[in-house]
């Protein structure tokens, strides 16, 4: 049984902040599990982006346990994808999440990123099905650098008329690709990739946001305390009007609410 260590709310945004990042990733995916199972209840199909990074690893395995799930009736996208990695690079997220989660429950739809073709076809076609019909959940991460799936402070625009563009990686997004055990060497990284925008993110009815690992203490502290703009993107969380930030005690240390 998962114990939670502390709650608090700050603005909008709900903080549920665990012992370890087991519980952390365990209670994550109970929970999006049960939203789940309630939206299925109610409506004939559910539409959900999913980040792909090792951070989410504990929740995804959660998720892809749970029963009483029909996810013939999901349709699944993801938020961001390197530009130029071959196609059997283990690095690729659409890689990632197919491994850890698609291809273990079999979602209805599937619509990846992709990371080789021709960048525009892949922002239209990727924004016609984003369209079709309103996202009903975001399962998400914060970066060390507090960014938002690849909305880096030099190019994340809370304003973005975009749902999805060919991005720049500034270094220290790049840097915790080689820290996440992803790469070996910073050289490795890709430089660009392909990103949801912040507006397409921030549009889903409800956000479930999972952070764990001291890496990430500086970002999910600029994220609750500091002056809400691009300077840390992730900030942004705290204005959306239904969102839970679940973290563990490497994370985040102590939660203080004024």
């Amino acid at each position: 049984m998962t114990k939670r260590l502390q709650k608090a709310k700050i603005e909008n945004l709900e903080v549920l902040r665990f012992a370890s990042r087991q519980a952390m990733g365990e209670a994550a995916g109970e929970a999006v599990a049960g939203w789940m199972r309630t939206r299925l209840a109610s409506q004939s199909r559910v539409r959900m982006i999913f980040a792909a990074a090792p951070s989410q690893s504990e929740f995804l395995a959660t998720l892809s346990q749970a029963e009483g799930i029909d996810w013939s009736r999901v349709t699944v996208f993801h938020m961001d994808e390197y530009l130029g990695l071959g196609a059997e690079a283990p690095q690729r997220f659409s890689r990632f999440l197919c491994d850890a989660l698609f291809d273990r429950v079999k979602p209805g739809q599937v619509h990846l990123i992709d990371g080789q073709g021709d960048t525009r076809q892949t922002c239209r076609r990727y924004t016609q099905l984003l369209a079709q019909a309103p996202i009903d959940a975001v399962c998400l991460g914060i970066g060390e650098n507090g960014h938002l799936a690849f909305n880096d402070p030099p190019v994340a625009d809370f304003d973005d008329p975009a749902i999805i563009k060919p991005v720049e990686l500034d270094e220290v997004c790049r840097q915790q690709q080689v820290n996440d055990g992803c790469f070996t060497r910073l050289e490795e990284v890709p430089t660009h990739a392909l990103t949801l925008t912040i507006p397409a993110l921030m549009q889903a009815a409800r956000l479930f946001c999972i952070v764990p690992g001291a890496t990430k203490r500086q970002a999910v502290a600029s994220t609750l305390y500091d002056p809400i703009s691009v300077a840390c993107p992730a900030t942004i969380l705290r204005r959306h009007p239904d969102c839970t930030l679940y973290t563990d005690a490497d994370a985040c240390a102590e939660v203080t609410v004024d």
